[in-house]
């Protein structure tokens, strides 16, 4: 019986759907489930470059590196990206060259991508802006990727900063930057941060009912709410 090839396994994990309470929490409630299970998701120095549209969806992955002695391609990858995958592209954190421009934002809008997310810079940020389409990296830059960098490998392990990033994880985008749940610990995150929404919902039902926000706060356990399991 032949296995399936590494392209198949990764677009299998990237089409499970994902559970609908996720498109109700921020980045800051993940993050916080994230903190109480020790998981390193919060994705530092990588935010909106234009107007933030929110963004959610499973990574479709690449890595860049360098240009070999025949320049390889920078952005056909577009066309294998399913729809409602989001874009994790890892150029190794590099701000003196561009991976990500307007061509490939209204390719992405068309083929209705989720978004993208660079470890690194892109630019022909007005397209973002145009298209709505959600654009989160570690800054902008006009200079071009083409003859300085290309496409490495695609549907592996990447990294945003500190955070690694697989094929089919949960990749999350808002006005406060980009987190990362891993595929296999979902459930827990889920559940995790939709109690910490609740607690701090309640929170503010109190004080709006007269309670002391320390009062409000020791009542629902606020100061543990973020406390690291085990």
């Amino acid at each position: 019986m032949s296995m399936a090839s590494p392209l198949a396994t990764a677009l299998a994990a990237i089409a499970k759907p994902i559970a609908a309470p996720f498109h109700e929490l921020s980045t800051a409630e993940v993050s916080d489930a994230l903190d109480r299970l020790n998981l390193p998701g919060s994705a530092l120095g990588i935010g909106p470059v234009s107007t933030a549209h929110r963004l959610l969806g499973r990574a479709f992955t690449l890595r860049f590196a360098p240009v070999d002695v025949s320049p390889g391609t920078v952005g056909d990858f577009i066309d294998t990206v399913p729809a409602g995958a989001v874009v994790v592209l890892d150029n190794g954190g590099r701000t003196d060259c561009t991976v990500w421009g307007g061509i490939l934002t209204e390719v992405a809008t068309l083929r209705e991508v989720a978004g993208t997310v660079i470890n690194g810079v892109c630019r022909d940020t007005a397209a973002a802006a145009q298209f709505q389409y959600p654009l989160h990296s570690r800054g902008r830059f006009m200079r071009t990727g083409k003859d300085r960098v290309q496409v490495d490998d695609v549907n592996g392990p990447v990294s945003l900063g500190d955070v690694r990033v697989r094929p089919g994880d949960i990749v999350m985008g808002d006005s406060d930057g980009v987190v990362v749940v891993p595929a296999e610990r979902e459930d827990e995150v889920l559940a995790l941060a939709l109690s910490t929404r609740d607690a701090e919902l309640a929170i503010i039902e109190s004080v709006r009912a007269g309670k002391t926000l320390s009062q409000a706060r020791i009542d629902h356990g606020y100061h543990t709410l973020q406390r690291r399991q085990g």
